[in-house]
């Protein structure tokens, strides 16, 4: 008998509801994408995100339960951290009501976790232990998931999240919002222009003109896009009239290099045969050709979750909320928007705490 779960993403400027099935099959995948609503402000802004939510998740939920499975739900697993404070709290408020009236459980999700069992959804599903690359514009770290819920952060950001320094370079190339696939747009374009295909572009590299990143942390890797930035203004303020497709393209190529050589060093440390790579940054195809070049040479599975699931979406929060629910666990109620705030120490949410279902 398949077990039935709706899943509720409302962490940031996705507003998000699904319905899946045994973590897997897709059955409702309703989505309202706030892009239009910041686009006039170069970022998100929180106020106008959860006013959003408030606005538009009825009518999402509408949708997915003019499913005739949505009958047969069981659980509602929902994101609760880390995001915008008030567009969690309608998430999980709606989630909250849904549990009483419906008479089914309530599965608070992480959202980073969530990230990295996207996979599921295409039907692929890592074995224990893995690594897990998370790129995205608010989140950047490569975790050692253990078991479901038993994750440990190997390598941080120091400052910007990968994701965040291609919307700030696009900015400073006056690439409309949101900036990451417009960045690989024009750098794909500038690849075409010069008739250089994937994995052919010594020659194009050694005309970068931005900085290299090196940066260590007790003689260990970590993630850093804040040098590259400035690398880039400071060349924009040299140069008054660049060729914006050229800059692209070297701004990817540089933090393509460096997460490269972070994954490259770490999989030396933990040398386990398979990499998730998930978030937003996944969906960018420059970096996935190359993540997947360096996979193969070191004989690494690399699982990577269609590009439509790379972004936020409430069917991974409801894939994930299954394999809890399966295993008859939940997070702890304690964690739920605890005294302390809504951030996680070292930006991950560890989720073996947990509670009979």
């Amino acid at each position: 008998m398949e077990i039935i779960g709706l899943g509720i993403e409302t962490s940031c400027d996705e507003t998000a509801v699904a319905l899946v099935a045994n973590g897997m099959r897709l059955l409702a995948n309703p989505i309202f994408r706030q892009v239009a609503i910041h686009e006039p402000y170069g970022g998100v802004i929180p106020e106008k995100a959860s006013r959003a939510h408030l606005e538009k998740l009825p009518y999402l939920l509408q949708d997915a339960f003019s499913q005739k499975e949505a009958q047969k739900i069981s659980y509602v697993a929902v994101t609760h951290r880390p995001g915008l404070t008030g567009s969690l709290l309608v998430g999980y408020n709606t989630a909250l009501a849904l549990s009483w009236y419906l008479g089914i459980d309530i599965i608070t999700i992480n959202h980073l976790e969530a990230h990295l069992y996207a996979p599921l959804l295409s039907g692929q599903k890592p074995s224990y232990p893995f690594l897990g690359l998370l790129l995205s514009g608010g989140n950047t770290a490569l975790y050692y998931v253990k078991d479901l819920g038993q994750l440990s952060v190997i390598a941080d950001t120091q400052d910007d999240a990968c994701g965040e320094a291609l919307d700030k370079a696009a900015s400073l190339l006056g690439l409309p919002y949101p900036g990451g696939p417009q960045m690989e747009k024009k750098a794909l374009s500038f690849m075409e222009k010069n008739k250089t295909a994937m994995g052919e572009e010594e020659h194009l590299c050694r005309q970068n003109p931005l900085s290299e990143i090196l940066v260590k942390s007790k003689k260990k890797p970590i993630f850093s896009f804040s040098g590259l930035k400035t690398s880039l203004y400071y060349y924009l303020q040299k140069n008054p009239n660049p060729d914006i497709e050229a800059l692209a393209y070297f701004f990817l190529q540089r933090v393509t290099e460096h997460v490269l050589r972070v994954v490259d060093y770490y999989t030396q440390i933990y040398p386990l045969g398979t990499l998730v790579f998930a978030g937003g940054v996944a969906a960018n195809s420059y970096l996935r050709y190359h993540l997947q070049k360096l996979c193969k040479l070191k004989k690494i599975e690399l699982i990577v979750p269609p590009p439509a699931f790379c972004t936020d979406n409430a069917a991974m929060v409801a894939a994930l909320g299954y394999l809890y629910y399966q295993r008859g666990l939940k997070p702890s109620s304690s964690r739920v928007f605890p005294d302390s705030g809504l951030s996680e120490p070292e930006g991950i949410y560890v989720a073996k705490e947990v509670s009979s279902a």
